[in-house]
């Protein structure tokens, strides 16, 4: 058995998400059609986190194991000629035969976009808020290293998040502005269900407080999503990097 592994980038607006579910069209189902359909077996597709719906990709990676003696760069050209244009396979490689793209993951790192202008090539990847152009993004990074570092992030996950164990550690997040986009960065080992967009929405919320950071720190130590604030939307977050 070969074990190979992909990095998928994909326009996540039309599906439910990257994770595999009844009655609902996902990029992991529409991935493990195509490449099923192109070497005739039934394979196990393996990807390395969740995204949910509406959520991109820029580096999503994944893993099967197959029989076939496939050229690989072949395999990719006609992958890609038959999966539809919202998702692109971007690199590849043949790896151990235990390298697993969940369990392997080291570090996952995301990213936000905020358009400050309206344009139509942003529109379905930023959320269009000309209000950030008067944010001062220095204070803005100060309040957002409260969270950096190992936490308890159960206030900033989804109040029907199956996984028991909320503690994530945080290795870097920050808010830089590029022309006419501020975009957000956050690196950790790992990220709970819906952990991120409430981050970014409960950091522009604590900006507006008169003690932001206090305001982090009772949001953390509450454990309750009630305690955070609103998430941002989906469609400017994107599955930026998977390191291993």
């Amino acid at each position: 058995m070969r074990n190979i592994k992909l990095t998928v980038q994909y326009d996540g607006t039309p599906y439910a998400g990257w994770q595999m579910q009844k009655n609902a069209k996902t990029v992991q189902a529409v991935l493990k059609e195509k490449i099923e359909m192109l070497l005739k077996e039934e394979i196990n597709l393996i990807g390395s986190g969740r995204t949910d719906t509406g959520v991109h990709a820029l580096g999503q990676v994944a893993n099967f194991q197959t029989k076939s003696d496939m050229e690989l760069w072949k395999f990719i050209h006609s992958l890609n000629a038959v999966l539809p244009r919202t998702i692109s396979v971007i690199d590849y490689g043949e790896m151990p035969k235990d390298f697993h793209a969940r369990f392997d993951a080291k570090r996952r790192s995301y990213i936000y976009l905020f358009s400050l202008v309206k344009s139509p090539f942003f529109d379905k990847f930023s959320w269009l808020n000309p209000a950030m152009k008067n944010i001062d993004l220095e204070r803005l990074n100060d309040i957002s290293l409260v969270l950096k570092g190992e936490h308890d992030f159960t206030s900033f996950a989804k109040t029907k998040s199956e996984t028991k164990n909320k503690v994530c550690k945080i290795y870097s997040i920050h808010w830089r502005r590029s022309r006419n986009l501020v975009i957000f960065y956050i690196e950790a080992n790992r990220f709970l269900h819906g952990m991120v967009r409430t981050i970014i929405g409960t950091l522009l919320d604590a900006y507006s407080k008169d003690e932001p950071e206090v305001f982090i720190e009772k949001v953390l130590q509450a454990k309750d999503r009630k305690a955070a604030s609103n998430s941002v939307k989906a469609k400017g977050l994107f599955l930026f990097k998977v390191k291993y």
